[in-house]
């Protein structure tokens, strides 16, 4: 039964992989879109945690399967990063003026 969480992992793995596709395109709806439901995803996990656990070894493939959410993670946010400065600096009253 505890191959039911690392579902739950694979799944967050797969949307995050798919945030970084519609982040390199500069999709930004999409990478909402899915950030929803890596939400909904990781409540899910949440509760099934409470009843499963995992053996040692589907624990090792689960902290490689969240390293490489990580990752993906962190090129979002440096991907967004410039969008962020911007936002930033319109909230700020200093928008960008464009020629």
């Amino acid at each position: 039964m505890s191959h039911t969480l690392l579902n739950y992992y694979e799944a967050i793995e797969r949307a995050s992989a798919d945030m970084l596709d519609a982040a390199r395109t500069g999709n930004w709806d999409e990478v909402v879109k899915l950030e929803g439901a890596c939400a909904v995803l990781i409540s899910q996990l949440k509760h099934a945690a409470k009843e499963q656990s995992l053996q040692a070894e589907e624990s090792k493939l689960k902290s490689r399967i969240m390293q490489r959410i990580l990752l993906n993670d962190a090129e979002i946010r440096h991907l967004a990063e410039p969008w962020l400065d911007d936002l930033d600096k319109i909230l700020a009253g200093k928008s960008k003026t464009l020629h």
